[in-house]
């Protein structure tokens, strides 16, 4: 249950987007890099579990962003052959440089790539550059019949906008509406103090890190309890057979690689929960702070923010262009 939140409210940051992958917690994933060449453009999580190697979240050194997020369908069939991780890479993955308009590659998915043939999603797209000539971020889905459909966010400033795992503008889902509420309060609040970008940035991940997910109970089957994952921003380990269980304040945060009982946190087969946290910042110069918070190592055990998160900064190229 994936949730990414995109704002245009910062006077500083022209966008800001934040990120929790849920996934279960011991799937193969390598953490966000620069990607081997061909593809050293792309910086970006992957995925290790699939043939394709694809991603959630990317971005490239020329500006390009593309975030996808899985539909929630119950008593759907999931195509196995073809990962959704293929969609945002088939964007990513253009020659650096390349000009594609976000039709032309709606388009190039449909007819090319496809997107038919896999599980349910939604994919946030396009290319950051200076206020000037910004267009905003286009989404399109495999529920969307024609590229003339794309709807467009992130156009002008003062735009907080959610998406999770159903289509977009879905108001039924608690952590979206949450979520974009709580992201704009703390940027509002994060100007009004004059805060400096580390602050801003800790309390982006606090977004992220809020827990609203009712307890299991007692004698309520998996799938049943499943539909109560709309409800939160942060995703405590569930479902399972937990070794040992934290509150999700610390799971979120792992901060102290001293805490007591810290690498006794362990989960076992088939516990899913918020794996990876990102927060993404672009400025007026068209420099790139992007963050990544890794949860649990490939062991499933707990690890420490020393250990989990990864910065890198970087000026998109053309961006005045």
């Amino acid at each position: 249950m994936c949730i990414c939140l995109v704002s245009t409210r910062h006077p500083d940051y022209p966008l800001i987007l934040l990120s929790n992958r849920d996934e279960f917690l011991n799937r193969p994933t390598a953490p966000a890099d620069w990607w081997q060449q061909p593809n050293g453009h792309v910086l970006g999580g992957r995925d290790l579990q699939r043939e394709e190697q694809g991603t959630w979240l990317g971005l490239t050194k020329d500006g390009r962003l593309a975030v996808l997020t899985n539909f929630r369908e119950e008593g759907q069939e999931i195509a196995k052959n073809k990962s959704r991780g293929g969609i945002p890479k088939a964007y990513l993955t253009s020659p650096s440089g390349q000009v594609e308009s976000d039709e032309d590659f709606a388009h190039r998915l449909i007819n090319d790539v496809g997107i038919h043939d896999v599980g349910g999603f939604t994919l946030l797209f396009g290319r950051l550059t200076s206020n000037s000539s910004f267009s905003g971020l286009s989404i399109i889905s495999n529920r969307t019949s024609s590229a003339a459909g794309l709807v467009k966010v992130a156009e002008k400033p003062d735009e907080t906008h959610g998406l999770s795992n159903s289509h977009f503008g879905d108001l039924t889902w608690p952590k979206v509406v949450h979520g974009e509420h709580l992201l704009s309060q703390a940027i509002k609040a994060s100007v009004f103090r004059q805060d400096p970008q580390e602050k801003l940035i800790d309390g982006l991940f606090d977004v992220l890190s809020v827990d609203t997910m009712p307890k299991r109970q007692v004698g309520e089957d998996w799938n049943t309890y499943a539909r109560q994952l709309r409800n939160s921003i942060f995703i405590p380990s569930v479902g399972g057979e937990p070794v040992a269980a934290k509150p999700a304040d610390e799971v979120a945060a792992a901060r102290d690689t001293d805490r007591p009982g810290r690498a006794e946190v362990k989960v076992g087969e088939l516990v899913y929960g918020t794996q990876k946290q990102t927060v993404v910042l672009v400025d007026r110069k068209g420099t790139v702070t992007f963050t990544e918070r890794t949860l649990f190592d490939e062991a499933g055990s707990l690890i420490s923010r020393d250990s989990a998160e990864r910065r890198f900064h970087f000026n998109i190229d053309g961006w005045g262009a």
